[in-house]
């Protein structure tokens, strides 16, 4: 919602930015898109709900990896759209046969940052965990200027 903020996604790769603060629907007619056949819904999916259904196109696909509250998927049944719900742990949680797998797509993942093909979204790193950084990194997240992962290291 705020031009740097976009600036800087527009730097790590989208061709078009929407503002979360106002109405999605009508930030994608903005842009010339009238619907969308894959989402991923990252944060605050309870909040824009109602307008990704809306958004998405016959048959799309809704990816989500937060916790709303609650969520309806018999909205998506008009448009035979599927809902994916993401947890990176869900393999070593339940020990599935192919618990590999996440071992195998994080390795991926952090072959492809270190080639420069993705970048991370890491913002600022505020050292060692203490109760100082925690402060001082939940203050910046609660003054609306951060952007990206906040950092805190050695659990």
């Amino acid at each position: 919602s705020r031009a740097e903020t976009a600036e800087w996604v527009r730097e790590l790769g989208a061709h078009d930015v929407i503002d979360h603060s106002r109405p999605l629907l009508e930030g994608l007619r903005e842009i010339g898109v009238s619907s969308v056949r894959y989402v991923a819904s990252l944060t605050h999916t309870d909040k824009h709900y109602q307008q990704i259904v809306e958004a998405l196109a016959p048959q799309g696909r809704l990816a989500v990896i937060d916790d709303p509250e609650t969520l309806d998927a018999l909205p998506l049944k008009r448009k035979a759209a599927s809902l994916h719900w993401e947890l990176m742990f869900t393999r070593s949680l339940f020990q599935t046969p192919d618990m590999i797998r996440q071992h195998e797509i994080l390795e991926s993942v952090r072959r492809l940052i270190e080639d420069g093909t993705l970048r991370t979204t890491k913002g600022e790193h505020y050292g060692k965990i203490s109760a100082v950084n925690l402060r001082r990194a939940h203050g910046f997240i609660e003054s609306g200027r951060a952007r990206g992962k906040i950092v805190l290291e050695g659990f």
